[in-house]
């Protein structure tokens, strides 16, 4: 009986690392999605009609006829073959069937852990919660899609920041309940007593940038200045008038969201080093590890953001900034775990 329970706690475990890897490869394939700007080509929601692609002429003849009504091939692509097409149809298709998969790799095994009531339900209750997220994900997935469909090229860089910061919370999700149960405790995350508020704020501040950095994707601001550490010749942009307070909220300003961008990334890093400090000071030996850990991501994403910048936006910088992001929110939310006794 035992080693029955066993086995299932290994299945368990072995499911909950495999979820936390389709999801992150699913963010990787999110992002090179967006940087090759594919995810308008296919126009329709097809939730079960677009699992196959197109297997004739005539089948990709209607996609690509569909893609010629919306502003971004009439304004942009005009020109583009249904060869190049065919390339960007492929991200958008690997996507969205990646998608599914992982919805059904959630789903079953779930089931099947519901019933061999053989996991503690506190986290069986996770799971449900995390499958949930899962499901709207994909209807957020088309709600933004589907901004893009009239009067503009790209779609809603609110959306899209919606969409990645749903993808974030569910693998911050999955990863808090791995930490949880290969260590056989039941840690709350949203404990909000005095002595986590520095690191939960930590965690806001790291979700807030992340929400500045879509902003940067979906509006291509990262193409208005492509220098550090000044932007262009000052530290401010010269090219944003302040008129108003309002007008520091106007966050489709392409100028002033990679601003806000660039000093979120200088408030974090200050404020990390306020906590390793505090760690070091007081000798957390348990935080050490995670503390380097956090230290090792934050210099990478600040190099990688530094030089995609720099770079001209390099698609492949562009995509690691991307991933080391998901190590660095892994980072702090590690430290945040082995903080809470």
């Amino acid at each position: 009986m035992y080693k029955n329970d066993k086995k299932i706690q290994i299945l368990f475990i072995n499911w909950l690392k495999l979820s936390l890897f389709l999801v992150f490869s699913i963010i990787i394939v999110g992002g090179l999605t967006r940087l090759t700007d594919s995810g308008l080509s296919i126009t329709q929601w097809e939730l079960f009609k677009g699992i196959l692609p197109p297997l004739s002429d005539i089948s990709w003849n209607n996609y690509f006829e569909l893609y010629k009504k919306i502003p971004q091939y009439k304004l942009l692509n005009y020109n583009m073959s249904i060869n190049e097409f065919k390339v960007i149809f492929y991200w958008e298709y690997i996507h969205r069937n990646l998608g599914r998969f992982i919805g059904l790799f959630f789903l079953l095994p779930l089931i099947y852990f519901h019933f061999t009531s053989k996991i503690d339900k506190r986290y069986l209750y996770i799971c449900y919660s995390i499958f949930l997220l899962i499901a709207i994900q994909g209807f957020i997935g088309w709600f933004m899609v589907k901004s893009g469909l009239i009067n503009v090229t790209t779609v809603s860089h609110y959306r899209l920041s919606l969409h990645l910061c749903v993808a974030l919370v569910i693998i911050s999700t999955i990863f808090w309940l791995i930490l949880n149960f290969k260590n056989n405790t039941f840690k709350s995350f949203f404990d909000l007593s005095y002595k986590n508020l520095p690191y939960l704020f930590l965690i806001f501040l790291i979700f807030l940038q992340i929400i500045f950095g879509a902003f940067v994707s979906g509006l291509d601001a990262g193409k208005i200045y492509q220098n550090w550490p000044l932007m262009g010749n000052t530290f401010f942009p010269d090219d944003t008038k302040v008129s108003s307070f309002n007008s520091l909220f106007n966050f489709s300003n392409q100028s002033l969201v990679q601003f806000y961008h660039r000093n979120l990334a200088y408030l974090i890093t200050f404020y990390i080093l306020i906590i390793l400090f505090f760690i070091l000071k007081r000798k957390i030996r348990i935080l050490y590890k995670p503390s380097l850990f956090l230290v090792v991501f934050l210099t990478l994403q600040i190099l990688l953001g530094i030089f995609t910048l720099v770079s001209g936006l390099n698609i492949y910088l562009a995509s690691a900034h991307q991933i080391s992001s998901v190590l660095l929110v892994f980072s702090i939310v590690n430290l945040y775990y082995f903080h809470i006794k």
